[in-house]
């Protein structure tokens, strides 16, 4: 599944992976801090977001985070 990471400020996106452990990064996300090139930030909240491509449902997970 895609995991995308949003600045929930700014609506800036900051990282966009694919993984199939979504519980595990998501938990990991509400730790203490997440630390990426562009600075340290803190778990906000979280949308799992259903859409369609080329007549194929598909979903997302986005976590929002605030800049620390």
């Amino acid at each position: 599944m895609y995991i995308i990471f949003v600045d929930s400020v700014s609506g800036t996106e900051l990282l966009q992976l694919v993984s199939q452990d979504v519980a595990g990064v998501l938990v990991a996300a509400q730790g203490e801090s997440i630390t990426f090139p562009m600075g340290h930030f803190k778990y906000d909240f979280h949308n799992l977001d259903f859409y369609e491509e080329n007549g194929e449902i598909k979903q997302e997970l986005v976590i929002y985070v605030k800049q620390i």
